[in-house]
Formats: structure tokens, C-alpha cells, sequence
């Protein structure tokens, strides 16, 4: 069977049909996340490649992938709903949760791609929270004293490119950072906890990696990806 994504293999790997997450702290840390953005989201279950890595995706509500690498051999390629699989961590089983794979219609990058840029976690962090400010005063007072939806509001934001790269090395377009993938890599919890907050490690750093028509944010602890939009062609028969 194949998916957008690539060949969706059989479940291999975990004992009895089993998840083979080794780290539940961790992949439960991504799943929770991916849960409270959208309670009926779908996880994608897929090898990395590393041996006794797997590597968990999802689909954030505003067209973005969210991708978390955690320890275990894991099921092989397979689609499962977080919330379902979140509670079985929860529980302490070892148990795959039943496979949901046609929920999964979306394709995934073909790669890690290349290094672009390396960005301050911090100034990311601060651009999110001045989208989220300025979401909430236009809510409050209207833009230009007009009142405009909440929904408007916030796809007029997401759409917004906070961050233009110029790669050195290689001709080309300059790459977009959309503010949809900064609000994902600071919601998913990918730059850790801010400077002064418990748990702080420290603000890191942000790689934009480029792939085919893809973008990626990668992050200490996870990663955002987002498709560009492609040119379609209608020609007369």
C-alpha cells in the first residue's frame, strides 16, 4: 500500500503489534501538544532511518507539519489517532492503538534537506508573541477602529512572512518563513522552556533547512515543515 508520504509498510519491529515507544514521557509530551491543538488530530508512526528511532508526525489546524523524533523501534508506518494513542501511554500499555491510516492524506518532506540559516531561538520566540499581542488588541479595538473577525484576524496573521532568508551559497528564491510555522515550532513546545522559566536549558538555535518545495524550522526538540504552494497550469484540451 502506498501513502502520500511514501510506502506504508506493515507494522514491523514493536513485539505483538505493539507501539515500541520506549521514551513515553517524551512522545507523550508531543502527543498532549498535538491533542489540545486538535483533539481529533492523527499521529504518523514512521522510521527514521536510526536505528531505535521513530519518528511521530502530525498536522497542526493551520496547515503545518509537526514532526518529534523519540527513542523505540516503533510499529513501522502506520497512522493512528493521538488522542488514542496518547491515552494508552497514559496507561501504561504497550498496545498499538487501531490503524486510522486513511486519515493521513498529506505528504510528508522527501528529506532533511539543507541548512539555509541558523536562527536565535529567541528572536522566534518573540516574533510569536508579538503576533499573539497583536491578535489580541486588533480583537479588542479593530484595525483602523473597524471591527474584523476573530478568523480573519488570525489567517491574515499566520499568512504574514516575519522572516525572508537569502541563501549565500546557491542562487535562488529567498526562502519564507511564515509566522504559521513560528507559532507551530513555539505552540509544539520545540524551543523548550523560555529563558527564566523552570526547566530552562537555554534559548538554542533554529536551523531553516529547504527541501524540494519544502521549508523547515528545526528546532531542540522537534521540527515544523510547510509546503510551498504550487503553480498549476489550466490548459485548454
Amino acid at each position: 500500500m502506498t501513502g502520500p508520504g511514501g510506502p506504508v509498510r506493515a507494522p514491523v519491529g514493536a513485539a505483538g503489534g505493539g507501539h515500541g515507544i520506549a521514551d513515553v514521557a517524551d512522545a507523550g509530551a508531543f502527543l498532549a501538544r498535538l491533542v489540545r491543538l486538535d483533539r481529533d488530530a492523527p499521529v504518523r508512526l514512521r522510521p527514521t532511518g536510526a536505528a531505535g528511532r521513530t519518528a511521530l508526525w502530525g498536522r497542526l489546524p493551520w496547515g503545518v507539519l509537526a514532526v518529534r523524533t523519540v527513542a523505540g523501534e516503533g510499529p513501522g508506518d502506520v497512522t493512528v489517532a493521538a488522542g488514542e494513542l496518547l491515552a494508552g501511554l497514559a496507561a501504561g500499555g504497550g498496545a498499538l492503538p487501531p490503524r486510522r491510516d486513511e486519515r493521513w492524506r498529506w505528504p510528508l518532506p522527501p528529506g532533511a534537506g539543507r541548512r539555509v540559516e541558523t536562527l536565535p531561538a529567541g528572536e522566534l520566540r518573540r516574533i510569536a508573541t508579538a503576533a499573539a499581542g497583536t491578535l489580541r488588541d486588533a480583537a479588542a479595538h479593530g484595525v483602523a477602529g473597524r471591527a474584523v473577525g476573530q478568523r480573519a484576524l488570525r489567517d491574515a496573521l499566520l499568512d504574514h512572512v516575519p522572516v525572508v532568508v537569502t541563501p549565500d551559497d546557491a542562487p535562488g528564491e529567498p526562502v519564507e518563513v511564515t509566522q504559521r510555522m513560528v507559532q507551530g515550532l513555539v505552540r509544539m513546545g520545540f524551543l523548550g522552556a523560555a529563558e527564566g522559566e523552570a526547566g530552562a536549558t537555554g534559548t538554542g538555535d533554529v536551523q531553516v533547512r529547504t527541501v524540494g518545495r519544502w521549508v523547515g524550522l528545526v528546532g531542540p526538540y522537534g521540527a515544523i515543515w510547510s509546503q510551498k504552494a504550487t503553480d498549476l497550469a489550466v490548459r485548454p484540451l
